[in-house]
């Protein structure tokens, strides 16, 4: 039988479970936007609670960081890890990522200027149908992904800097080279402003897909589409870049 300051720990462990389980839930949309339709978000939620559990008994508040953002990391580390466990992202997948990536930059070196749909559809001899589809299927794709940070690295260290960053999910903010930083930013601005502002909204104002949907009047999955049709395009802007040897 539980001690009476056992059930008064388990009690106030739920109570902060409870209260950050909104967090958990804001974190498996953000990551969901990346996934397969067919992952079921609610176990990646019971996933992003085991490490908020793990978060709330771990947390040591001399780091001077803020329990919401060491939170966040482990949330965040827990999902991924179980994602990476059943290596969620196809080969198939994979193979068409590059393959949209290599047109986008393919186009933009011999148009000169950011393609459009119409101009990818055509290179690929598909129709803009079967293009949207492919978009569907290229969630996986990122401009920069704070995974290729060691994955001791925030506990190592435990920078608040470094997990402030994390927890703002902002791409630009974990470059550390100018020159890669100003060419991104420089890219970014060059976007259609339907796709600029859906990256501002989901980045930098960390909106959900459904969120910025009812924002734009559009669906969830067109919304999906045009964030996955911008990283495209900055990966191809970025590709051409460092092919000329200016990354």
């Amino acid at each position: 039988m539980f001690s009476l300051i056992e059930m008064t720990e388990k009690q106030k462990r739920d109570e902060r479970i409870m209260k950050y389980a909104p967090l958990v839930k804001n974190i498996v949309e953000r990551i969901a936007l990346k996934l397969p339709s067919h992952v079921d978000k609610e176990d990646l939620i019971n996933v992003g609670v085991i490490g908020l559990m793990s978060a709330l008994e771990k947390y040591d508040e001399r780091r001077n960081v803020r329990f919401e953002t060491y939170a966040r990391f482990r949330i965040r580390g827990a999902i991924l890890d179980e994602l990476r466990s059943r290596d969620i992202v196809s080969r198939s997948a994979r193979t068409k990522n590059a393959k949209l990536e290599s047109a986008y930059a393919t186009l933009q070196k011999k148009l000169g200027r950011l393609p459009t749909e119409e101009d990818v559809s055509d290179y690929l001899d598909i129709s803009l149908e079967e293009y949207h589809d492919l978009l569907d299927e290229a969630k996986g794709i990122s401009i920069l992904n704070t995974d290729d940070l060691p994955p001791d690295y925030c506990e190592k260290y435990a920078r608040c800097d470094v997990l402030e960053k994390i927890e703002q999910g902002n791409p630009l903010s974990l470059i550390t080279r100018h020159e890669l930083k100003e060419n991104l930013k420089n890219a970014i601005d060059s976007l259609p402003g339907k796709e600029r502002l859906v990256l501002s909204l989901y980045y930098y104002e960390e909106l959900t897909l459904k969120e910025i949907g009812r924002i734009m009047e559009l669906t969830e999955s067109r919304i999906c589409q045009i964030h996955s049709q911008s990283i495209l395009k900055l990966r191809g802007i970025l590709r051409v870049l460092k092919d000329n040897g200016s990354l």
